[in-house]
């Protein structure tokens, strides 16, 4: 009898040992992770991506329901901004990463939204407490994998679930062999087994189809988890958020309740002897089977509620993300919005945000905008920061720049193409159909933002001249607003009742080139590229020879044929 206490003893010391030292770990734990986003606050994340992570991390904008005006995969390509979702996240969970490049790629045309989003990122930015716990609790909801949540979710959508008759006779045939065997144990335990062995036989038929959403189901549970504890948390300035994910709690009320009979299994989650037995358990009855069938219809009953609690939570983290994001910048400031149906831009000190030291400039623009320059004088980056900032301003309500008034835009760009290959189209013709997209977008309402680096470059230079003149001009209407750069100096006459002449310029010594990036009103009116030849120590004969064939040209209107150039040059 002593010899038992004793072993009792030791049983309940040996178990109150771990549940100390677990919960020391998971002390140990928190505040390791507690420190880990206080330095982190106000940095430049230093996570990198992979394409295949950025991928699925877009899943979550691709594959939903998309309605009104958003930023196509053109545009968002040419801006680089999967650079600037990464400069600006600071998620400490997958739905937060995935709501913000949603975010990101869907400007808001209203005062309301952008207002709120402004409350929350100034509520975060003042409240630190507050701020933390709520990334606290947000951290549970892990990345399932190598997919995100979205997708593991959404993966549910078009399962089909055969019905759980069977199931439920099998569970029956349990319990009624279980009572045959305790009122008549000699025959009954017979029975009993025979029903075991035949329940376990046709349970290992229907076990990988649990095993196949155990991972989107644990997704589910995790987001129900951290709207409980966001309720706990007592945030008075998220009470509306919170109200909104108990309603969503309550219609998952279902789904949640008996979860852990398909979701706790030994074999995923290391649970022992006691996990073994369960699972026997499970085996004998197929009662996770059957609430694997509730479980399903549940999610797919209620898919609406389950994007809302991600994208609520995605939200809210988004709104840390871009107040931490506003702690990096140099400068910044909010945009301020014209009710009016012109097209026009008023700018001062415009910085690009991906630039380590970058050059501010200012602009106001209506109408059309031309900006000429040589090669890395600044032109691309410039038009690129113009509708950079017209994106930040509607989704973030964040401006690089000392001010920014504009009206609502709608962004495109037709940038940096290349061929496509996997369809066989050439340069010309990707860039036609990109140019054809922002056309079409000037005939609808609204006022448009388009940006286009170099039109028609991929054909030869007269029809380039000529068509390219006819595209700006039509793009050119009082709700459009137009940037355009080009190396085609007679673009600039051309079109020079409709457009304003803008230029970058640079200096060229004897051994370098230097480059203000300072933009200047006007034409450019000067030319390097010959210069550069002779600095990379090109044969002085032939740079020799293209200054005097550029200069025939331009006294005669007609290319000198090269025989005659070269003979006159000996």
């Amino acid at each position: 009898m002593d010899s038992n206490l004793s072993n009792l003893v030791f049983l309940l010391l040996f178990f109150l040992a771990a549940s100390i030292l677990i919960l020391v770990q998971n002390r140990s734990n928190q505040k390791r992770f507690l420190a880990r986003i206080k330095n982190s606050w106000g940095q430049i994340p230093p996570k990198e991506y992979t394409y295949e992570e950025l991928e699925h991390i877009a899943q979550f904008f691709r594959q939903r329901e998309k309605n009104g005006f958003y930023i196509d995969d053109i545009t968002w390509n040419d801006l680089d901004m999967d650079r600037i979702f990464i400069l600006i996240n600071q998620s400490c969970s997958p739905v937060g990463a995935e709501c913000l490049y949603d975010l990101l790629r869907k400007p808001v045309f209203e005062e309301k939204e952008l207002k709120e989003r402004q409350r929350l990122i100034e509520f975060f930015r003042s409240h630190q407490e507050e701020r933390q716990k709520l990334q606290m609790l947000l951290a549970s909801i892990r990345r399932p994998g190598n997919v995100g949540i979205f997708e593991a979710v959404h993966v549910t959508r078009e399962v089909t679930v055969q019905g759980k008759t069977g199931q439920v006779l099998c569970l029956g045939a349990f319990l009624l062999s279980l009572l045959f065997f305790v009122l008549k144990p000699n025959p009954g335990v017979l029975v009993f087994l025979l029903v075991c062995l035949v329940n376990i036989g046709t349970y290992w038929g229907k076990k990988g189809e649990i095993d196949a959403y155990l991972t989107s189901f644990g997704c589910v549970l995790q987001l129900l988890e951290a709207q409980k504890k966001l309720e706990k948390a007592g945030i008075h300035q998220l009470k509306e958020y919170e109200e909104q994910g108990k309603q969503y709690k309550k219609q998952l009320s279902g789904f949640r309740k008996g979860a852990f009979w398909v979701t706790e299994r030994s074999s995923t989650a290391g649970g022992g002897l006691g996990g073994l037995f369960m699972d026997y358990i499970r085996m004998m009855t197929h009662i996770d089977l059957i609430k694997f069938h509730d479980m399903m219809h549940s999610m797919q009953e209620h898919m609406t509620e389950i994007e809302g609690l991600i994208s609520l939570f995605g939200y809210l983290e988004s709104m840390i993300s871009i107040a931490s994001f506003r702690e990096i910048l140099p400068y910044y400031s909010l945009p301020q919005f014209l009710s009016e149906d012109r097209a026009r831009m008023e700018t001062e000190d415009l910085y690009h945000p991906l630039i380590s030291h970058p050059v501010s400039n200012s602009i106001s623009a209506q109408g059309g905008i031309l900006v000429t320059g040589s090669n890395a004088s600044g032109k691309s980056t410039f038009l690129k920061n113009v509708a950079i900032n017209a994106i930040l301003a509607q989704t973030v309500y964040t401006c690089t720049a000392f001010s920014y008034r504009a009206p609502y835009f709608k962004v495109m760009t037709s940038m940096a193409l290349r061929d496509d290959l996997e369809s066989g189209e050439s340069y010309f013709i990707v860039e036609i159909r990109s140019l054809k997209r922002i056309l079409d977008e000037a005939d609808r309402d609204g006022n448009l933002l388009c940006i286009i680096d170099e039109v028609l470059r991929g054909t030869n230079t007269i029809e380039r001249i000529a068509a390219s003149s006819e595209i700006l001009w039509s793009i050119c209407r009082s709700h459009v607003l137009s940037f355009a750069a080009t190396h085609d100096i007679e673009l600039s006459y051309i079109l020079q009742n409709r457009y304003k002449n803008y230029h970058f310029e640079e200096e060229v010594g004897e051994d370098d080139v230097v480059f203000n990036y300072l933009l200047k009103e006007g034409r450019v009116t000067t030319r390097n590229a010959i210069r550069l030849l002779d600095m990379m120590k090109y044969d002085r004969k032939l740079t020799q020879r293209a200054r005097r064939a550029v200069e025939h040209f331009e006294q005669e209107g007609v290319w000198e044929n090269i025989e005659d150039s070269v003979d006159k040059c000996r």
